[in-house]
This record gives C-alpha cells, structure tokens and sequence, in this order.
C-alpha cells in the first residue's frame, strides 16, 4: 500500500490522460491494455519485471475493466465519507479551498494557453490566442464570446510553441509493417482515436473519373442502343472495382509513405490505361482493356499477398482477398479468348466475384455456425481479427465520388449559344437539368444523408452492405441519365429552338428528333439512381421528428416509389419533345 500516494500524485499530474493503472483496495494492481496485442506483450513484460508481485491486466472497455474501476471507485468513495466524518468542518473546507482552485487554475489555462475549444483546427492551421469561440444558441454581442459554458474537459492542454518542433518528414519506405486502421475482433470493433482524413492524392484520383465519366456517358448518349448500355454497363463496372478497391486498402492500412504514393500512381496508369480503350472495347481493343484492368487488380492482389507475412494478424482475411483476385482474373484472361456473345459469360461470372466475393467470405463467418462445429472453430480461428471498413473515410470518399457525378450533370448540360438574347428553348432546357442535377444533391446530401441517428456502417453488416452496394447502380444510371439530358439540351425539336442559335460546334451534337433509346436512358436513368437513393435513404436509421412538421421518412419513401414508377413510363408516352420530357421529369424529381 505504499505506493499509492505516488499512483495518487502521478494521476493527479496527468489529469488529461486516460488512466492506465490503479490499485484495488486489497492493493493489487490493475494495468489497462487498450488492445488485445498491447495486453499480450504488456503482460510478458509485467511478468519479467514484476515476478513476485501480483497484478491483474485487463482490456480497457472489457466488463473485467469496468467491474475492477467500480470496485476501487467505491472504496475511495468510503474514504472520503470516513474523512469527512473523522474530520467534519475542516475536511468540507479543505474540499473547497481544492475545488475553487481547481476552477481558478482551468480559468487561467483557458485565458492564457487555451481560450477555446478548436484544439484541432489550432493542429491544422496554427494556434492564435486572439481566438474565441461561442456556443450557437447563445446570444450575439460580447456576451456570445464568452468562454463561460466551457469545460476543461473539452480541450487538450498543448505546449503550441513546442508544435513548431514537431515537424513530420515523410520515408520513402517505412521499414514498420502498415498499420491496422480498425478490425473486429470476438464481436468488438477496435480503431484509433483519431478521425481518419481523405488525403490530397485520393481526390487526385478522383479528377481521373471525371474524364472516365465524360468520355464513357457522352459516348454511350451518342449511340443509345441495348449494345451500347452493355459496353457501358461493363467498363464501369470495371474502372469502380478499381476506385473501390483502391479506397478500401487506404482505409484498412495506414502506411503514409513515398512508396505508398508510387503505388497510387501505378493504379492510376492502369486506369489511364484501361479509359483509352473502353469505348472500342468488343471491337479491337478488348485485350488491351482486360490487361489494363488485371494490371491493377493483380498488383492489389500482391499487395495483399504480402500483407499476409507483414501482418499475420489478419492473415486470414488478406488470404480470401488474394483468392477473390485470382479466381476472376483467370476468367478474364479467358474471356480474350472467347468470341462474343459467349464471351459475355465470363464477364458477368467475373463481375460477379469481383463485386460479390468479399460478401461471401462475410456470409461465411456469419453463417459458418449453423453448418457445424468444426467449420465455426476453423472460421474463428482463420478469422479471428479482420480489418474493418473506416465509417469516416468510406463516407467521404464515396461523398466526394457522388459529388462528382452530380458536378458531371452540370457540365453536361453546358452549351455555347451564338445570338446576342438566348433566352429560349435552349437555354430553358439547361435551367431545368441544372435544378434538376440540385434536386437530386439536394436529395442525397440533406434529406437522405442528413439528420442521421445511426449510419448504415454502424448499424449492422447487413444495412452496410446494401448501402455500399446501391452506390453502384445509383451512379452508374444517373451518369447515364446525365449523358442523354447532355443531347437533350441541343436538340432541336421543340418551339424557340433554332439550330442557329447554337454555335458550330454544338449544332454537329443537335438533333431534330429524339431517339428512343435516349429517352429510355434518361427516364429510366434518373428513375432507377432514384429508386436506389431510397434504398441507401432505408439503410441508415434517422432521427424522429415531431409529427406535423415533416413528412415520415415512410410516406416520403413510398411517394418517391411512386415517381420512379412514372418515370420508368415516360418514354413510351408519345408526342412528349425534349423540352417537355425535362420538364415533367423535373416535376417528378422535385415530388
């Protein structure tokens, strides 16, 4: 028991820090591991140093750690109510001479170190102290600059000038294995503290898409045919299992290096690659298609492969994401060498494992206890820890991609007019496809990504799985649909539309009649990325509103059933030109 006026004092000097050890009231003592490795080599440790002398170590958050803080909470509590009565008036007086200067000490810390709780943009864009902040529901004036409704808690005491000396310098090749962002271990999600940011190089690879997403919808628009769609449908399908899997290895390893970098721009190349040989794909230059796509996938699947030595405590999951890059692969060499339309079963069979073997291996561990014992003890074993999705950077990544598919409908709908008042049919149609193009933002970001009481990732693996799968055909129909709305501005085929009100350039792109085939990419486009907003919309869990003032997410959800109905429709109603299709389907996004 002698050591505990030292614990004491040692807490007391770190208040800011999470404890990790105490003393029970027997005077054993209890050390923390904030992971089942730390706990590992921490009790080798403990046992080399301390052999004679009992401890107990526990896993923070784990129902040992809250029974053990329980039990030593309860016993100080009793020697402060004996102190308290042995001592009476001078102890209450002791408690208060501590606890004012425990508030004139956070008092003088906030005036002069600390004045306000923006520790982390003061770590992002450097510390001011002619900084204040105020809550939002107070009142505005000198009064809202007050500091008074603040805690210490909510700050993190930081020398800011000794910041200047903690400059980072980024290795070529961290000789350390990447890090675990997150993984599931025994049902229990364990992930570091920090939030975990889209880098600058990942939203380079995003202006890569935005040429992919012109070239393949406006090409798609110029010919709308089934044979078209198919192509389009594929290299796709193709260029976002490559942006996907590329998000999911940054959000599973931290590494933060040059070579990480490299590796980046290699993918890149592949998919540079893969673009300049989409759109004559069943023609001539399927082969060089295919090897583009398998040059990335293959280099991941080596990724992977390596991971398996550098960290055997996901072993099992990196193994299964080889085998998923394996088996397709090799049907995609196959596919070269198969004639159309045969060929075309090898592709989807591949799409299918590219785009569903991860949720079989999933399906697996979860089902693999109702086939028998065995297989549940193997499975538990194999995949005891596996690395888990990063809700914050899966969002934002999947966020700045959807933003750039409403961004692509924008600049589609943008033509050069040559007469000095072009205020007419033209012009008209690109209004509405630009408030139809907000609609939809509007839709995705506020109504249905907004006001959330538990994410889809959060909420359960299945809720996360449909949220991550309806993204696929969400965007992939909306490009469509932004690609035909692109035609449909030039054409001429309506009132107060005269070619030459156009310049050369977009008069070659006019057309006086409108195919069917772009009439069914557009309605059936923009319905279906529609229908499948709801199903993302259904994935996630919203906050309850008070009746009365907003519609129930049911009723509005069933309304918007209704209008992905009529939209599915319109192309077979005759007589409807390009000016009137915008409208109604406006009408019927706006509903």
């Amino acid at each position: 028991m002698s050591a505990k006026p030292s614990m004491d004092g040692d807490h007391r000097h770190h208040r800011g820090r999470r404890l990790r050890n105490f003393l029970l009231p027997d005077g054993r003592e209890v050390h923390i591991a904030l992971s089942p490795e730390e706990a590992e080599s921490l009790r080798q440790r403990l046992s080399a140093v301390r052999k004679d002398e009992p401890f107990d170590l526990v896993i923070s958050g784990s129902p040992e750690h809250l029974e053990a803080l329980k039990k030593a909470h309860s016993h100080h509590e009793s020697r402060r109510e004996a102190l308290r009565q042995k001592h009476g008036d001078d102890f209450d007086e002791f408690e208060n001479v501590r606890s004012e200067l425990d508030a004139l000490g956070n008092e003088l810390h906030m005036l002069t170190d600390n004045a306000v709780a923006l520790n982390a943009n003061f770590s992002k864009y450097g510390y001011s102290a002619h900084l204040r902040t105020y809550d939002e529901g107070s009142t505005s004036g000198s009064s809202a600059s007050s500091i008074s409704g603040f805690h210490d808690s909510d700050y993190e005491k930081k020398d800011w000038e000794k910041e200047r000396r903690n400059g980072k310098v980024m290795k070529i090749w961290k000789k350390a294995c990447p890090t675990v962002r997150q993984y599931f271990h025994k049902g229990l999600l364990w992930r570091a503290s920090e939030t975990t940011e889209v880098a600058s190089f990942e939203l380079f690879v995003d202006l890569l898409y935005v040429g992919i997403l012109a070239i393949n919808g406006d090409h798609a628009s110029e010919d709308p045919t089934g044979y078209e769609l198919l192509r389009f449908a594929i290299t796709f399908i193709m260029s976002w299992k490559i942006w996907s899997d590329m998000a999911l290895i940054i959000s599973w390893f931290e590494t933060d290096d040059i070579v990480q970098r490299i590796s980046v721009l290699f993918i890149m190349s592949c998919l540079l690659g893969l673009t300049t040989n989409m759109l004559n794909a069943f023609e001539d230059t399927y082969m060089q298609l295919v090897a583009f796509y398998l040059a990335a996938r293959m280099f991941m699947g080596a990724y992977y492969f390596m991971l398996i030595f550098l960290i055997p405590m996901v072993r099992g999951m990196m193994m299964a994401h080889v085998i998923l890059t394996l088996l397709p692969s090799a049907l995609w060499i196959g596919s070269i060498y198969v004639e159309m339309p045969n060929r075309l079963a090898l592709i989807w069979v591949a799409i299918l494992i590219d785009l569903c073997g991860a949720m079989a291996v999933i399906f697996l561990l979860r089902m693999s206890k109702f086939v028998s014992a065995r297989l549940e003890e193997w499975v538990e074993r194999v995949f005891e820890f596996y690395p888990a999705t990063n809700i914050e950077h899966k969002t934002e990544r999947t966020n700045a991609f959807v933003t750039l598919v409403f961004g692509y409908s924008v600049v589609a709908i943008i033509y050069q007019s040559s007469v000095h008042f072009g205020l007419n049919s033209f012009f008209g149609k690109a209004v509405l496809g630009l408030i139809q193009a907000f609609c939809f933002n509007w839709i995705y970001f506020e109504l249905d990504g907004a006001d959330l009481y538990t994410h889809a990732i959060r909420r359960n693996v299945n809720s996360a799985i449909i949220w991550a799968t309806a993204h696929l055909p969400f965007i992939m129909a909306f490009v469509l649909g932004a690609a035909a709305l692109s035609k449909l501005v030039v054409a001429n085929d309506c009132a107060d539309a005269d070619l030459s009100d156009l310049t050369a350039t977009y008069q070659l792109k006019s057309d006086d009649e409108i195919p069917m085939g772009l009439r069914w990419f557009y309605c059936a486009g923009l319905g279906t990325s529609l229908f499948f907003m709801g199903v993302i919309s259904l994935s996630h869990i919203h906050k309850d509103t008070p009746r009365g003032i907003r519609i129930r997410k049911p009723l509005r959800l069933a309304n918007r059933l209704g209008v992905c109905v009529i939209l599915f429709c319109l192309p077979v109603a005759e007589g409807l030109n390009s000016l009137q299709l915008s409208k109604l389907q406006l009408d019927n996004s706006r509903d």
